[in-house]
């Protein structure tokens, strides 16, 4: 699969989220306290993003 979502844990013991594509990060987010948390942070991007405008701050 080109692109995926993984939750890992930082060095100080968060759980973070990173989104691939063809190995590269593309983003990641900030630590959460509990692996749920990150899992929800993955369901919340995939019902919300697809929709979410882009506003160009350039």
């Amino acid at each position: 699969m080109a692109h995926k979502f993984e939750i890992y844990k930082d060095k100080a013991g968060e759980f973070r989220v990173r989104f691939k594509y063809n190995s590269e990060v593309m983003f990641s987010t900030e630590g959460y306290s509990s692996k749920s948390s990150a899992q929800n942070a993955i369901d919340s991007m995939k019902k919300n993003g697809p929709g979410a405008p882009v506003e160009d701050n350039s």
